[in-house]
């Protein structure tokens, strides 16, 4: 998945959101009080999805407060969150905890942890997008050709990838106020991880005309920061179908959104060399290697 620097400034914003809210809801408005018959408030409306969550007492707020001073630590993050859950059962603040939880194993690397947390997240709400979309990574990522129980592990996973996209619009939680182009560029990430993982599932099933439409709609939904990784198994895709001219616009592009250090950059440059053989360019040296498939290592 790609970087997950708009969450972090949307769950940021939403961290603001629970402190307003609670706030607001100790304190009387008095604006509203002295406004004059006849006359309204000027107001940011929410976002269109579901509310944010709110803490409905002060104590329920200060625990949230407590919990989310773990998040450089992903046990500890994930233990504060469980606690929280366990002290307060009904709180709407759970799953914004479970979520921060989420997205410090992700950032760690720690796959399997990663989708752990988003089943709890599913227990408590079965329509949330990022849990969706982060359960199905794994998954996709994480699946083998090898594996007993591979088509069913698939099947989840296009299962909750699918069930993302169609609830981002109507169960993302996006505190009012926030600015539509993070409201849009938020979305867009989502929208872009869930067509990046409907396209891998379609490659890893040698379906490459569908494998090729999933990760043009995963580009195209968040332009302004494609996956490096996206647009080398897109290449792949595309080389596979024998359209070398087009693989190698998109090889070209992933070694310019890499660098030759990592493993990806080492699969672009590689790609890029076997396409340029085949359509006339020049590295010299023997046949060219046919394309890795994707995998979890890039």
């Amino acid at each position: 998945m790609k970087p997950v620097a708009v969450m972090s400034v949307i769950l940021a914003t939403a961290c603001l959101a629970v402190a307003q809210t609670t706030q607001q809801q100790q304190t009387p408005n008095k604006s509203s009080q002295s406004s004059a018959p006849g006359t309204s408030q000027s107001s940011t409306p929410p976002p269109p999805g579901k509310l944010p969550p709110q803490a409905k007492t002060q104590p329920e707020f200060d625990a949230y407060q407590a919990a989310i001073k773990n998040a450089n630590d992903p046990a500890a993050m994930e233990k504060a969150a469980d606690d929280f859950a366990a002290k307060f059962p009904d709180s709407e603040l759970r799953v914004l905890l479970y979520r921060m939880a989420m997205h410090v194993e992700q950032s760690a690397n720690n796959a399997e942890k990663m989708s752990d947390v988003a089943q709890k997240i599913l227990k408590i709400d079965p329509d949330d997008p990022e849990a969706l979309i982060g359960a199905a990574e794994v998954i996709a990522e994480r699946t083998r050709d090898t594996d007993l129980d591979r088509d069913q592990r698939l099947a989840e996973a296009q299962k909750d990838s699918l069930r993302a996209l169609q609830t981002i619009d109507t169960d993302a939680q996006i505190p009012a106020g926030t600015p539509q182009e993070k409201v849009d560029a938020y979305k867009g990430f989502l929208r872009s991880s869930a067509y990046s993982i409907l396209g891998t599932i379609a490659f890893n099933e040698k379906n490459y005309v569908e494998a090729e439409n999933q990760f043009r709609k995963s580009i195209d939904a968040y332009p302004a920061q494609p996956d490096p990784v996206v647009v080398l198994r897109l290449a792949i895709a595309l080389d596979q179908q024998g359209k070398y001219a087009d693989a190698l616009k998109e090889a070209n592009h992933a070694v310019e959104l890499t660098q030759e250090n990592t493993t990806a950059g080492t699969l672009a440059r590689r790609e890029r060399d076997r396409l340029q053989q085949l359509t006339g360019g020049s590295p010299a040296g023997g046949p060219a290697p046919a394309p890795k498939p994707p995998g979890g290592a890039m």
